[in-house]
This record gives structure tokens, sequence and C-alpha cells, in this order.
């Protein structure tokens, strides 16, 4: 079978997902063409060097709608024979842009793709394209739907984690990200982003807090404790279908979980020989890739059961994986990986995650393959593993190693 390798990874940084933010300005489909740009410099792709772009984003509505992909090549300054496909699985979407890239390369079809994604959650709000499985009830009764919040909360709960292991766990994910930036480590995959004149807009993560103490954590009200307990009532909801469980303890707050904000990734994947042919050296392969679906209650605990699957179809241990990115959408999230496969958290998001940084829905998963390269490179260490809870139930994980 032919193999897929990982040529380049860039990213922009994450802005501030409200009208306040520095990427406010910037469509969807310029911060993408922005992007392409960079990576055709970058590799020197030109004319027809990709098959495809494959890109995630999550809103598929309005200016993020009519296939953004296409939209974002022909904006860009790469060739308009290179097609563009959109896809959406939630907040996997741009591993799963990866992944599908990578699975393509390896059964025969092209010799190089570009995968990523991109979200600007402050102009396009997230949930503003609908969502059958909250508001038809036909399949929210028999799924007993309940927010994402409520999802995190009830994980909590089940595994017994408390307020003051999450607050730490971001409090910690700030300190790291703080530290990553400080000393350059994100350097080599940023691309600065500019407005229509080229003028740089943004250079940084603006949404971290790296001042975050436990004291400050402590002051904030559970986000969705009234949504659980009051209205609408989703405790009941949860309980209706977990009745060992005798309240849910409401730990989530905007500081333990993942940011609103706005930003773009791509990933240059391509086989050993296009590689050649282009005069560029891969970096790592991507050695396995899978997903899976999950209970849809409970929702978040996809990393868990996917990342069991991918070890077993990959006949790979837990100690093989010298470095994990686990999304960071909600505390629980992390703390069930970490404890489910005893993993150190030393290794865990060395570099801080979307607690500190944001979660830009469509782009993250392939922002967490570039981060785990880097510090793979950084650390001189072999192989990461990227994985990710996506909404209504599923999970997603990526194997690399270096090359």
């Amino acid at each position: 079978m032919t193999e897929a390798y990982i040529f380049d990874a860039a990213r922009t940084p994450r802005g501030k997902g409200r009208p306040d933010g520095s990427l406010h300005e910037v469509t969807s489909m310029a911060l993408s063409a922005r992007l392409l740009n960079a990576m055709k410099q970058r590799n020197g792709l030109e004319g027809h060097a990709v098959e495809d772009l494959i890109w995630g984003n999550v809103t598929q509505v309005m200016e993020q709608g009519g296939c953004l992909a296409r939209s974002a090549v022909l904006a860009s300054d790469l060739d308009q024979a290179i097609p563009g496909v959109s896809i959406n699985r939630f907040c996997a979407s741009g591993l799963e842009a990866v992944n599908m890239a990578a699975n393509q390369l390896k059964g025969g079809s092209g010799q190089a793709y570009l995968a990523g994604g991109v979200e600007m959650m402050g102009r396009v709000a997230m949930g503003s394209d609908g969502f059958a499985i909250a508001v038809d009830p036909s399949v929210a009764m028999k799924t007993y739907f309940v927010p994402q919040g409520i999802s995190a909360d009830i994980i909590a709960t089940e595994y017994g984690f408390t307020r003051e292991q999450a607050d730490a766990l971001a409090v910690e994910s700030q300190r790291r990200a703080k530290q990553a930036w400080d000393e350059g480590r994100f350097a080599k995959s940023i691309v600065p982003a500019v407005d229509q004149n080229g003028l740089t807009i943004l250079d940084r993560d603006e949404f971290m807090r790296p001042d975050t103490t436990m004291d400050s954590l402590s002051a904030l009200k559970p986000s969705f404790k009234d949504m659980g307990e009051v209205m609408p009532g989703f405790d009941k909801v949860a309980m209706l279908k977990y009745p060992h469980l005798p309240r849910i303890n409401h730990i989530h707050h905007a500081g333990n979980s993942s940011g609103i904000v706005d930003g773009a990734a791509a990933v240059l994947i391509g086989t050993k020989e296009w590689g050649e042919q282009m005069g560029l050296k891969p970096r790592a392969r991507i050695r396995a890739t899978a997903r899976i679906g999950t209970d849809p209650t409970i929702m978040l605990t996809g990393p868990v059961p996917v990342t069991e699957r991918i070890l077993r179809q990959s006949g790979m241990a837990i100690s093989d994986i010298d470095l994990f990115e686990v999304n960071e959408a909600f505390a629980s999230v992390v703390l069930r990986f970490m404890q489910a496969f005893d993993v150190d958290p030393a290794i865990v998001n060395v570099n801080g995650g979307a607690m500190a940084m944001g979660h830009p829905l469509g782009a993250t998963g392939a922002i967490l393959i570039g981060t785990l390269l880097d510090e793979l490179e950084r650390q001189d260490k072999q192989v990461g593993y990227a994985t990710l809870c996506v909404a209504s139930g599923m999970g997603a994980g990526t194997i690399i190693e270096r090359v």
C-alpha cells in the first residue's frame, strides 16, 4: 500500500471569535485563501500540484456555505484545476480532512492533497446551520439529547472529576500555551493573518489569558447549571438515560472549556515519489487513522473508544506513543482520556490547548496535527497521536510517525 507523508503544516493565529476580535474583518474564504497562498509559496505548488483541497468547516451556511473549499481555491493563487470539497464531522472536521487525504493516497487516488479547515466563529455563529438531533423530536427524544456542556458535566459526574481538577487543568493549559509562545515553539507553523492590503493584523493567538489562576477561575459560575437544573431541565433528560446518577455535578465554565475563536490550518500530504519530484522532504508519515460513533447523550467520550480502535487496528500499545494531542473541548474530556489510559499528563497537550488558545471548529483537527509534528521534532520524539471528541457522539484519531 502507498504510504501517505506529511510535508508541511501551517496555521493562522487564532483570533477572538467576536466583533472585537482581530480577525473579525476577514471572511472564512479570505483567511483560507491566504493560508493556501502561504502553503503554495512555502512548497512551490505550481500548476495542478495537488489532487484536491479537502477542507473542513462545521457551520456551512452564509459565507461559509456553498462548498467553501472550492471558493477558497478560486480566491487563492492555486491553479483552478485543483478542485475542492468541504466536509463536516463537527469538531473533528479538520482532522477528518487530513485522514481522508491520507486514505485517498493509500488507496492510490492521486499523489498529493492539501487538507485542513477553517472556522470564523465570530462571523458565522456556531449552531446557525441548525442541528437536527437538537430540534427534531423524533431523534432528540430517541437519543436523550442534551447540549455539549451538559455532556461534559455528565462525564465529570460519571468518572468522578471535580471542579478543582478541571480548573487545575485549565490553569496548566494557559501556562503551557504562554511558555510555548514565549519560547517560539509555534514559529515554524504560524502564518500571520493579513488584511486586504497585506498588513499584518494578527501574528499571535489572542484568546490566551496567561494570568489565569485557580482563584480567578473559582469565581466563575458553572455555565450549564441553569440549563441543566432550571429551564429547560436537561439534567432530568440525562438522568433518564443514566438513572444511576443521583444528580449532575456542574463543574464546567468559560475558563475550563474551549474558547470560541477564528482560525484556519492546512496540512500538505503526499506520496514519497511526489515529494521527490517536488524536491520536498517528508516530515512524518500518517501511520493510522480511525473514527467511531459513541453514546450521543454523554457525547464527548469518543477519544477513548476511538483510541482503543486505532491501537487495535495498528497493532500498537498506548506506551508506543510519545506525545498526545487531545482536544480540550472541555476539561473533563482530557481528564477522562488520561484516566482511561493512565497517560502521564506531562506528554498530553505539551503546548497547551483549546482552553487556552481556542477551538476554531473546522480547523482544530489540522491544528493538532501541526502542533504535534512540531513538538515531536522539537523533542526528537518519534510517534504522536491526535484525537478529538465530536458532537452527537463520535471520535476521531490519527497516529503520525516521524521519518
